[in-house]
């Protein structure tokens, strides 16, 4: 071959290696994380310490009480994973430091390690188990629009010209988000930190409605005694399942948390729990055929929008 023609032959071919050592590299650095992050349970049994995140309002999933402690259904479910790992270790002094973190921040700080476990009301969705890990399925909500009483809201149309207020790093904030920009619905939507400051602004009059999982809105309008003034209305959106989350690679810890769920599963104990947290005098939430049969057959199911036909 001619000098000339091997040069333009190893020009080509060096251009190739350098991508390929580029995704080397990337492989490694993943893999090299997925080991860090499946060493969880080696740090746990150094600190003899278990970080879990906790939301602020959450209500009744996870919320902080009147002395600022942290309560809820997905909190108690949490703990019953907390006891396995006990077992699991040999630790019964292990320590359970909360920490609490917002909607938008919830998956970064799992994957800084700075909290183990998020006991929220996260739904599974396929984008997010791209960055993540969950447990079996622990209630199955779906997502609604919390309106002014009176309010007609049976089709996408319905919602042309309304204000509506959206919790941040949630689905319901991606899917209206996408309805709005797709032309499926015009409405004028107005971003909020929290379910907190959405739920003041549908309150105030700021915003017409609220779109958020409709036991989380349930939960807000009856521990603001608002349930006279606001309702939701009949269209379901999607099929939110929620699920304890961690960190991807964690098999170890996933096998534990999900071995403490099928136990309670298949005892009967989380009826009771299911109770405590839904069936009170200022709450009623019946269990639904969904949440129902994921406690019958556990599964780790990724929501869908059932109105665009696609997952969340």
């Amino acid at each position: 071959m001619p000098a000339s023609n091997l040069r333009l032959f190893v020009r080509p071919l060096a251009v190739c290696v350098r991508p390929l050592a580029v995704s080397l590299l990337g492989l490694a650095a993943s893999l090299a994380t997925v080991a860090a992050h499946a060493d969880t349970l080696s740090r746990i049994r150094e600190t003899k310490t278990v970080n879990l995140g906790v939301r602020e309002a959450a209500r009744p999933f996870s919320y902080l009480n009147e002395a600022k402690q942290p309560v809820g259904y997905s909190v108690d479910l949490c703990l019953v994973a907390v006891e396995e790992i006990k077992k699991e270790l040999k630790l019964p002094d292990l320590k359970v430091n909360y920490v609490v973190v917002s909607g938008p921040e919830r998956i970064p700080k799992l994957q800084k390690e700075e909290i183990d476990l998020e006991c929220g009301s996260t739904t599974n969705t396929k984008s997010r188990q791209e960055q993540v890990a969950f447990s079996y399925t622990i209630f199955v909500a779906g997502m609604k629009v919390l309106v002014p009483r009176g309010t007609r809201v049976e089709t996408l149309k319905d919602l042309d010209g309304m204000t509506v207020a959206l919790s941040k790093g949630t689905t319901s904030e991606k899917l209206f988000t996408q309805l709005n920009s797709s032309g499926e619905a015009k409405m004028q939507l107005m971003p909020f930190a929290n379910n907190n400051e959405a739920f003041k602004a549908l309150r105030e009059g700021k915003a017409r409605a609220f779109p958020q999982d409709d036991a989380l809105l349930q939960g807000l309008a009856s521990k603001e005694k608002a349930l006279d003034a606001l309702g939701l209305a009949s269209m379901a959106f999607s099929v939110e399942p929620y699920g304890i989350m961690m960190r991807k690679g964690d098999t170890r810890l996933g096998e534990i948390v999900d071995r403490s769920l099928s136990r309670i599963y298949a005892s009967g104990e989380i009826q009771n729990v299911y109770k405590k947290w839904f069936e009170t005098p200022t709450l009623t939430i019946p269990m639904s055929r969904l949440t129902r049969d994921s406690f019958v057959r556990p599964n780790k199911e990724a929501g869908v929008a059932m109105l665009l036909g696609y997952s969340i």
